[in-house]
């Protein structure tokens, strides 16, 4: 009973998504319960032909062809009930799962981008698609069960109780052992559905990794092991399907139809004890006739179990992902006026105990130009991502045109400040819709961006320009084009704050050089923050900070910080002379 409680929530949430179908399910159920109604008909026909005509040797010949006739048409609309029945429970579930997808998806979206830190992008997938094909099965198959079989159940009890109550009463002997099948089945199928759907998302994981990462897996000649760990996971998988398989073997249909025959043994036995003429044979016929399809129904009603359990386990899967901590924002919709920054006094930790920023404060001016510099891991791209919000703030505040970071809507905070990262992410789309990227702009400001980036040339030569097709993550377009896109989009519609997360490392010098004029030009327009390790990028910076293990150890211009001799002035004389030996090994 704890279980049932334990579950019914999932349930009751899964079966309100088929709210918007409840007239046509409604009119479905009206057809199961008609066509139950004919099938039970079809033995009551049967057994008034055998008690009223053959067992008196009298064959009216009309009333005989109206008995046939009757029971071919009762079986005909039971077996067109059911058809449609079908077609409307199948409508309402793909509805349903429409409607579910979407509700996920859009919780995924909205994820905060810590929850990607951790989370395989597998498991996503597998709740997106996966769990929300088993919750269609709950409407297409479970439910249009469990109805059926009730609307049966019913309709051969109502038939059997006034044929004859004593022999009625010995056939519903089966439901207590049915009920206590089905309890056990539930307790111990419940952890075995839920390790295989695990296991399943496993293998939707490991799929999404071998692909993503093939070039790396067959370069370093890893197939054999990537081919064996998805062997395993396919075989926990299996065995965790055969011990469901085994536990519907036992528990399910030779349990249930032994349950059947000793009630036929029941019935056999009440019709030989009693006096001849109480209990008629058309009657014995029919109560047999009820007891093999009152077995049906209820077996299909136990199997329906392991389907249920399924869905519950999907269910609480999907649940989990759309009842998630969602990114948060504030509700000040008012966009940036100003591209200053405040950062007081900011220390945060993806873990708890291990700080990646400690004790940050830095004031940007409106329309400056700021640089962060550091070795690898010293936390620049971390403060990147704080400046965008990513991620809450363990401790201290950060300001943008005055207002605290976290007090900003999605739509103030999205519209003002824009990153280009060293790996950006080009869709399988147009050029146009890279660019653009859902937002109103024209075909003019999409050219001009381009321009400026100096794609403009690259997408001239495409087969149909700007509007031309790329293909899955842009492979057909070089590294160091791919961040000239990723430029151009934020180049489209200028904003307030723009973060540049080394996205320059993959462009030649000259190139370079073009980009460098264009955000000599967008100074004028917005603050510009940028994590370079290049230092000679940075030269013209308004100010330069130094992170070092997450601490904050120089600040200045480039003038200033090479006249104090610090840690950034060692950074750049390395630069120099790596510079000076790669010239000489040219030349």
């Amino acid at each position: 009973m704890a279980n049932v409680i334990q579950v019914w929530p999932t349930i009751k949430r899964l079966l309100s998504y088929g709210a918007p179908w409840r007239k046509s399910l409604s009119l479905a159920v009206v057809m199961l319960w008609v066509a139950a109604a004919a099938e039970v008909l079809g033995p009551v026909l049967v057994s008034y032909f055998i008690d009223n005509m053959v067992a008196k040797h009298r064959m009216p010949v009309a009333l005989a062809a109206g008995l046939m006739v009757s029971f071919l048409l009762l079986q005909v609309l039971a077996a067109t009930l059911h058809y449609f029945q079908a077609l409307l429970f199948n409508q309402a579930a793909v509805g349903v799962v429409q409607r579910l997808r979407t509700d996920v998806m859009d919780a995924a979206l909205r994820q905060p981008l810590g929850a990607f830190d951790t989370q395989p992008v597998g498991q996503i997938i597998s709740r997106v698609t996966n769990d929300t094909e088993v919750v269609r099965d709950l409407y297409v198959t479970v439910v249009a069960t469990v109805l059926r079989s009730a609307a049966l159940v019913g309709a051969m009890l109502v038939a059997m109780f006034s044929l004859d109550w004593r022999m009625a009463l010995v056939a519903i002997t089966i439901f207590p052992a049915v009920l206590v099948v089905m309890l056990i089945y539930q307790r111990y199928s419940t952890p075995i559905v839920r390790r295989v759907r695990s296991y399943l998302a496993e293998i939707n994981n490991g799929f999404n990794e071998v692909i993503n990462g093939m070039s790396v897996i067959q370069q370093f000649r890893q197939q054999a092991r990537f081919g064996e760990r998805m062997g395993e996971a396919s075989r926990s998988h299996y065995l965790a399907r055969m011990q469901t398989l085994r536990l519907d073997g036992f528990l399910l249909r030779p349990l249930l139809s032994l349950f059947s025959a000793m009630i036929l043994c029941g019935l056999m036995l009440l019709f030989g004890l009693t006096s001849v003429g109480t209990i008629e044979v058309g009657v014995l016929y029919a109560f047999i006739n009820y007891l093999g399809r009152l077995n049906e129904p209820l077996i299909e009603l136990t199997t329906q179990q392991s389907m249920l359990q399924q869905a519950v386990v999907a269910g609480e899967r999907i649940f989990e992902l759309m009842d998630a901590p969602r990114q948060p924002y504030g509700d000040d919709n008012e966009p940036l006026h100003s591209g200053s920054i405040e950062i007081r006094d900011v220390t945060f930790a993806y873990r708890s105990g291990r700080p990646v920023l400690t004790d940050i404060n830095l004031s940007v001016p409106s329309r400056h130009f700021v640089a962060l510099v550091g070795h690898t891991g010293s936390g620049k791209s971390t403060l990147a991502n704080l400046l965008m919000g990513y991620y809450p703030l363990s401790q201290g505040e950060i300001l943008l045109d005055g207002r605290p970071l976290a007090s900003l809507s999605h739509a103030a905070l999205r519209g003002s400040v824009a990153m280009v990262q060293q790996d950006p992410v080009v869709l399988a789309d147009t050029f146009f819709a890279n660019v653009t990227l859902g937002r109103d702009i024209n075909e003019d400001a999409v050219w001009q961006a381009l321009e400026t980036v100096q794609l403009a040339a690259l997408a001239r030569e495409l087969p149909e320009g700007i509007h031309t097709q790329l293909g899955e993550q842009g492979n057909n377009l070089s590294v160091g084009q791919k961040q000239l896109l990723a430029m151009a989009r934020v180049l489209v519609a200028t904003p307030q704050i723009l973060i540049l997360d080394e996205a320059t490392a993959n462009i030649d010098s000259g190139t370079e050089q073009a980009i460098q004029k264009a955000l000599q030009a967008v100074r004028e327009r917005t603050t510009l923050v940028v994590i370079a390790h290049r230092l000679s990028t940075i030269t013209e910076a308004d100010t330069i900070l130094v992170l070092h293990r997450g601490q904050a150890v120089e600040r200045g211009s480039h003038q200033q910080l090479l006249a104090a001799q610090g840690r950034y002035w060692q950074m750049y004389q390395l630069q120099l002379a790596g510079e000076e030996l790669a010239a000489a090994e040219n030349s």
